[in-house]
Parts: C-alpha cells; sequence; structure tokens
C-alpha cells in the first residue's frame, strides 16, 4: 500500500506488512528480546549503554514509518543492558507528522510478533501538576486518550484476532506489577520518581495556558504527543507496559513562560541519567 495512502483516515496496514518488517529486523540481529523500550524526544543517549548493539536503521526496514522530528535518531538498536536482550526504538513516529494511527503504532505490532513480551515506553512531557519541574520523571499510572476519544483510536478499522480481541480492556493499561517494580528500584537509587496521569494530545502546537488549566482540572499531571496510542495497541497485544515521562517544562498555567522544542532537548540531558538507572534497575529486577 503507497505511503500516502496509509496517512488517510480509515486505511490500515495488513498483517504480510508487519509479517515482512518482523523477517527483516530477525535477519539482523541474533538476539531475541523479551523486553523492547521506545525512547521519546532528546532520550535517544540511552541506547548508547546497550553491549554489543546491532544497529538497525528505520530505512532499511520494510514498511517502517520514519520520524522527522529533531531528538528521534531513527534507529533500532538489539544489544543486551544489565545483561538481558533489549530491543530499542531511538525515536518514533507522531500522528501530527502526518502518519495515520496504523503507521504511528505499526513498530509496537512489529515488536509483539518479534516476541516482545514487556514494552517500556518513555517521552518528554510538559508539566500540567504545578509541583512537577524539569528533569523530573513521572511514572505513568494512567492516561487521557484526549486525541483518540474522539475519533483516531490506534484500533479503529478492522480487527486482526492475529493481534487481539474486538473489544480489549483498558482498565489496567499500565501493569500494576511493573509500577511497584519502578517505585522499589527508585527507592533504591534514590531516584525522585513522581506518578501521575499523562494526556495525549495531537500537537505539534504546545498547548496554552487556557489548555492547561483545563487538563489540570480534568485530572492530567503531565501533557504529551505520543505514548497513548503505542500503549493502547500494545495492551491489545497482550503485551505488559510500563511508561515513564522525563518532564521537560513547568506548568505555564499563567502564560508567563514560553516553550519550545529545543528547551524539550535541553531537558533530555536531565532526564537520561536518571532514566537509565530507572530502567536498568527494572531490567535487573525482571
Amino acid at each position: 500500500m503507497d505511503d500516502d495512502d496509509l496517512k488517510s483516515p480509515g486505511k490500515t496496514i495488513g498483517y504480510q506488512a508487519f509479517e515482512e518488517a518482523a523477517a527483516s529486523v530477525r535477519s539482523r540481529t541474533r538476539l531475541q528480546p523479551e523486553e523492547g523500550l521506545i525512547l521519546g524526544s532528546g532520550l535517544g543517549p540511552l541506547a548508547d549503554a546497550l553491549e554489543d548493539p546491532d544497529r538497525i536503521p528505520y530505512e532499511t526496514i520494510p514498511n517502517w514509518p520514519l520520524s522527522t522530528i529533531l531528538g528521534h535518531s531513527g534507529e533500532l538498536v538489539v544489544g543486551r543492558l544489565e545483561s538481558r536482550p533489549l530491543i530499542i526504538l531511538r525515536g518514533r513516529a507522531h500522528y501530527y507528522e502526518g502518519y495515520a494511527m496504523p503507521q504511528v503504532t505499526f513498530p509496537v505490532r512489529v515488536l509483539q510478533l518479534l516476541g516482545v513480551k514487556t514494552l517500556i515506553l518513555t517521552n518528554a512531557a510538559g508539566a500540567v501538576n504545578p509541583a512537577f519541574t524539569p528533569g523530573n520523571l513521572m511514572l505513568l499510572t494512567d492516561h487521557l486518550n484526549l486525541l483518540g476519544m474522539a475519533g483516531p483510536n490506534p484500533l479503529r478499522g478492522p480487527n486482526d484476532e492475529r493481534f487481539g480481541p474486538r473489544f480489549p480492556d483498558m482498565s489496567q493499561v499500565y501493569d500494576l506489577k511493573l509500577r511497584a517494580l519502578a517505585l522499589q528500584v527508585a527507592r533504591e537509587e534514590d531516584l525522585t520518581l513522581y506518578q501521575g496521569v499523562y494526556v495525549c494530545l495531537a500537537g505539534p502546537s504546545f498547548e496554552t495556558p487556557a489548555d492547561l488549566r483545563f487538563l489540570r482540572a480534568i485530572g492530567a499531571d503531565a501533557v504529551g504527543m505520543s505514548t497513548v496510542p503505542e500503549a493502547i495497541v500494545a495492551r491489545h497485544g497482550g503485551l505488559r507496559v510500563m511508561a515513564v515521562s522525563g518532564i521537560s517544562n513547568q506548568a505555564n498555567l499563567d502564560g508567563s513562560t514560553v516553550t519550545s522544542h529545543e528547551e524539550v532537548l535541553e531537558a533530555g540531558k536531565r532526564i537520561v541519567p536518571g532514566l537509565s538507572k530507572l530502567v536498568r534497575g527494572v531490567l535487573r529486577q525482571l
């Protein structure tokens, strides 16, 4: 199917396209990880910690969506971290780039076919909770899918039972045991790890102060433009999911500050060390 055609609402991707991508990845690595990690804006350096990595550029994988955003390197890296095989997606595609939901979530389906059982999602997010400051980490307890509630849900369209059921339950998207494990690691590593609700918007414009006050009123703690579609598709496929937001900017509830993508990337430098400790600790316990 033509790439531009897939960007049209309602288009779907056939099972063969996922199999082609999975076969391509499988042929270029000797490892078969059961854990996967998707890195958000500015968090790519975490992939450099992998031992003896196999690096696979996105553009060489059939049907794989390419990220056009600075801070998303665009490669799949397979190696070992804490002695465990791990597959890392160094960057993601976003809805606001013009991709349809089947493309945004394409990599998660491929991970499922590759045998990944646990998926750790990360993102750079703006603070909605005024207690958060840039560099903080927030463990997702739940999400508000404002992007998907009104239409572009990643599961819209024909359901392929080979991936999951037509009506999957989303009452516990973020695995309770993984969350408890992350909190345990944070205590052991003396990391400040907040917990909260992440809200997904379409983007690409940053929120107005009125937007943020509304989001705060409905229970959001952090806001971003990714992660939720991937989490929904992962749960549809039976994967365990853990997600962490790196707070990139303070809550601009009164309009007194200006937010930029450069600020987000700069905050990533402060986020990566703590996020690395957290991910390593969770992998050790797994």
